[in-house]
C-alpha cells in the first residue's frame, strides 16, 4: 500500500509541477527560470508544513507521509527534501555535515550534468 501511496502523490506531483511551469512560463515568460525558482520554494514551505503538521501536531496522519511527502513533494520538487534534509543537518547541530551537503549537492550536481552533456557529446 505504502508504494502505491507514493505513486499516486508522485504522480499528481509531477503533474503538479509541469501544470504550474506552463501556467508560470505563459504569463512570465522571461529568460530567468521563474517557474523552477518558485516550485521550488513553493515546495519547500509545503514540506516545512507537512512535516510539522505530520511530525508534531496531527501524528494520527503519519500513514500519509508517502503519499504527500515522499510522493507529491518528492515529485513536485524534490529540492524540498534536500532543504529539509539540511534544516535537520542543522537542527542536530551538524553544522560542518549541512554545508558539505549543500555545497556538494551544488557543485556535483552542476559538474554531473556538465560532464553527462560533455560524455553525450562526445559520443
Amino acid at each position: 500500500m505504502m508504494y502505491f501511496m507514493i505513486a499516486i502523490g508522485g504522480a499528481f506531483g509531477a503533474l503538479s509541477r509541469y501544470g504550474m511551469t506552463r501556467w508560470v512560463n505563459i504569463y512570465w515568460n522571461h529568460h530567468f527560470p521563474f517557474a523552477t525558482m518558485l516550485i521550488n520554494v513553493l515546495g519547500c514551505v509545503l514540506m516545512g508544513v507537512a512535516f510539522v503538521v505530520i511530525s508534531e501536531r496531527m501524528p494520527s496522519l503519519e500513514p500519509y507521509r508517502p503519499l504527500i511527502m515522499v510522493g507529491f513533494l518528492g515529485a513536485f520538487t524534490t529540492f524540498s527534501t534536500f532543504s529539509l534534509e539540511i534544516v535537520s543537518l542543522i537542527n542536530m547541530q551538524a553544522w560542518l555535515s549541512a554545508v558539505s551537503y549543500l555545497l556538494l549537492s551544488c557543485v556535483l550536481g552542476i559538474a554531473g550534468l556538465a560532464a553527462g552533456m560533455a560524455v553525450t557529446r562526445f559520443f
